[in-house]
């Protein structure tokens, strides 16, 4: 029987990717990271990426007529492998409408706040400023929103009094790192289940 074979999009320094990376290798992810995707040939998930034996596809969005020419060439590159999920873990670029509805069910974003709160950019600051006691990190569906996609999974993070932004966000993230890691191995096991906006996590 084939591996469950997985995608990740990313497009920074890789730290999420990594701690998927490092479940794979303990067993306990479930699949295979059969791909990165990533839109900076220069960024350190790519050499990360290398390290790990996972094959690269790095490309510039600018040598592109359009984002529907690129992600042409990365459905390509997915359908070549088998993909059957989609990970976006630091992927700077909003996906087109068409590739969304594609893949739909099979794109999983993370977002460090308790969606429906916070979403966008600066999650983190934008709990701080509002003076929130609770923030924490949400593992999403993909949809055609920022952030609106159904809600697979949730953990809360306490905001300690006089944190900084700095500390907070260490905080999250490694909580983001195992609960992505969780989530990806229940797609792997295939007990995850979406009706409308209700998701269903079966034992």
């Amino acid at each position: 029987m084939m591996p469950f074979r997985i995608a990740v999009f990313a497009s920074g320094r890789g730290s999420n990717f990594q701690a998927l990376v490092d479940t794979q290798h303990r067993g306990a992810l479930g699949g295979v990271i059969s791909i990165l995707v990533c839109d900076k040939p220069q960024a350190p998930v790519v050499e990360l990426a290398q390290a790990a034996n996972v094959d690269v596809f790095a490309f510039q969005p600018k040598d592109y007529a359009s984002k529907e020419d690129y992600e042409r060439e990365i459905a390509v590159e997915l359908q070549q492998r088998g993909v059957e999920l989609i990970v976006l873990a630091g992927y700077m670029r909003l996906l087109s409408p068409s590739f969304v509805e594609f893949y739909s069910g099979r794109i999983i974003n993370i977002h460090p706040s308790l969606l429906p709160a916070f979403p966008g950019k600066d999650a983190i600051g934008q709990a701080l400023d509002y003076g929130v006691k609770m923030t924490g990190v949400t593992v999403h569906f993909v949809d055609g929103g920022m952030d609106t996609g159904p809600v697979i999974a949730q953990k809360a993070v306490e905001i300690k009094e006089g944190e900084t932004a700095e500390v907070l966000a260490e905080r999250i993230h490694a909580v983001e790192q195992k609960l992505y890691s969780e989530v990806v191995s229940w797609f792997a096991q295939g007990r995850i289940s979406l009706n409308g906006r209700n998701v269903t996590i079966t034992e």
